[in-house]
């Protein structure tokens, strides 16, 4: 072989290391390249850059994202997956084949017959194995599940249409084409854990994207004329109102995905291209974590411990949509949950259900708002409430009185800061004289996407990203400040991407938190003249760690990178 030859010229090998090798092939019935990376011998690159002149054949990378699908259809996957090779590109008469096994006699004539039958010539360049399973993730098995349920349908939806314009009847949502796609799309979001599902329509086509830790990626096009079958069929599973398209609707449903049940929210809202359908996907797995996974550093963590296991009082999240405040309330509620106390929840919409909580979901549509809700729960003699969110005036005033008459209060409100907390109540027409007794803890916060442990790579900091970082230290309190180990030079990690995160470098998601305690100095700020500037020096008097410095402390311990909390950070 030209390689064991080349690597043996070259010292990398001798004559004992190659029989081992050989030997561990033979037995484990793998390669003697797949044998040399797993026990550290050569690195990847450094092999196949070996390879590459033994065998006079290029070494060649490219972006995945410019492998196109009509490209892929050369190869079918499991041709690809057997011989290890991969169409990158298409000319006018001819088409590049990333190979690892060029040497593959098997291979290389698999390759002539699908020249032949394609009409094309075929141009060989040698790729690595890891970038081959990443080229590889490029076949969408739901693509082509999709285009069999298509080809299934057939003319069938256009006849529909045809015979009525703005109705599709029960009979075509019920086909088993149309249950097929709904059924991909849900389970192509569970198995790589979206958080959300977007199905919109546009001019041309049907869109399908999907919210993967934070951050929306397009998956599939369909064509636009399956929309109103998989939306109707979406509202059957919901039973929402078929024929109503002009008003927004809101429902639920569970369905039994990959062998878990799994809870989706759905969202329907009119556009001018017809209507577009939002899933949040409610996976209990994921959802419900305890407080020790929420992220909080330790500081943060004692604070709310402290304040929920106060008797009465009320503890506020903030933060934009999607930052992760529910799942912190949720958190603090299956600590609470006991058959000693009560808990009440209202909630827009119910997202998870807890055992032994009283969980109701507010119907504003017909009267039942959080305000209308928190007066009936106070006769349901709670020790515990959650309220979704505090939105106007009537709602605040309820929760601060809830608070002030024994019980332990949980919600949300919108502000990007915790100092902004207090003088967002009294812009809600709460009396400042109130707050101080009833406002336990307020807690801002936003998420951030976790590097992937098995492939993060180790840079030193320099540039933008350690004025940065240095900057952030030098923000932090004097007793945070001096815990905080800096090497010189500064280390980061970055993300790099491999087979178990998707190739994306990130994996899940975790929380950045700034936290404010009432304190008797913060009383005083409240009741004379509360400015945001005079909140901050208190919090800064509590030691507070901002939500800058949070994500600082997580980068230096290799959670994050500094480009994930630079983007979160100016978003705040």
């Amino acid at each position: 072989m030209e390689l064991i030859k080349e690597l043996k010229k070259r010292g990398v090998l001798d004559q004992k290391k190659t029989d081992g090798i050989k030997k561990q092939a033979e037995k484990e019935n793998r390669t003697i390249e797949e044998i040399i990376i797993e026990n550290n011998i050569l690195p990847e690159g450094d092999l196949f850059q070996i390879k590459s002149q033994a065998l006079k054949i290029p070494l060649k990378k490219i972006d995945p994202e410019k492998i196109f699908p009509e490209v892929l259809e050369l190869i079918p996957k499991e041709s690809a997956n057997y011989y290890k090779m991969i169409p990158l590109e298409k000319k006018q008469n001819s088409f590049s084949v990333g190979m690892v096994y060029p040497e593959n006699f098997q291979a290389q004539e698999a390759l002539k017959f699908l020249s032949r039958q394609h009409k094309l010539k075929h141009e060989v360049c040698l790729i690595t194995l890891s970038e081959f399973k990443k080229y590889l993730t490029r076949y969408h098995a739901p693509q082509r599940e999709m285009k069999q349920a298509l080809e299934t349908l057939g003319t069938q939806i256009k006849g529909e249409e045809e015979g009525k314009k703005e109705k599709v009847s029960d009979r075509l949502v019920e086909e088993a084409p149309v249950i097929k796609m709904v059924s991909v799309i849900l389970r192509q979001a569970v198995e790589g854990k979206a958080s959300d599902i977007h199905i919109e329509p546009a001019e041309k086509n049907l869109k399908v994207r999907y919210r993967l830790d934070g951050i929306l990626h397009s998956s599939l096009l369909l064509p636009l004329r399956v929309h109103s079958a998989i939306v109707a069929r979406i509202k059957i599973l919901s039973r929402l109102k078929i024929d109503e398209t002009r008003i927004p609707q809101d429902g639920r449903f569970r369905s039994e995905v990959t062998d878990k049940k799994i809870d989706f929210r759905v969202s329907t809202f009119p556009t001018t291209l017809g209507e577009k359908v939002v899933l949040r996907v409610l996976d209990p797995e994921k959802g419900l974590k305890t407080l020790g996974e929420l992220g909080l550093v330790e500081t943060n963590f004692k604070k709310l411990r402290r304040a929920s296991k106060l008797p009465y009082g009320m503890i506020l999240v903030t933060g934009p949509t999607g930052s992760g405040k529910t799942t912190t309330l949720y958190s603090v509620l299956k600590e609470l949950n006991t058959e000693l106390v009560n808990i009440v929840t209202l909630e827009d919409p119910v997202e998870y259900f807890i055992e032994g909580v009283n969980q109701s979901q507010v119907r504003p549509d017909i009267g039942y708002t959080f305000a209308k809700g928190l007066r009936q729960i106070l006769r349901q003699d709670p020790d515990i409430i959650m309220v979704g969110e505090i939105r106007d005036e009537e709602t605040a005033n309820l929760a601060i009185h809830a608070a002030l008459t024994g019980h332990l209060v949980l919600s949300t409100l919108h502000t990007n800061t915790a100092a902004d907390v207090v003088p967002r109540l009294i812009d809600m027409g709460i009396k400042p004289f109130l707050i101080p007794p009833t406002l336990a803890l307020a807690i801002s916060q936003r998420l951030v996407r976790e590097l992937c442990p098995h492939c993060r790579k180790k840079v030193k900091a320099t540039g933008k990203v350690k004025k940065f970082i240095l900057d952030a230290i030098k923000r932090m309190p004097e007793k945070i400040r001096k815990t905080v180990k800096i090497s010189d030079p500064l280390y980061v990690y970055q993300a790099q991407g491999c087979e178990k995160c998707g190739h994306k470098g990130y994996i899940g998601r975790t929380g950045i938190f700034e936290t404010i305690e009432m304190t008797d100095k913060l009383t005083q700020i409240i009741i004379g003249t509360p400015t945001k500037q005079k909140i901050l020096e208190e919090a800064k008097a509590q030691d507070m760690i901002t939500l800058e410095g949070d994500g600082v402390l997580k980068i230096l311990k290799g959670e994050t990178s500094p480009e994930e909390i630079m983007r979160v950070i100016e978003q705040a």
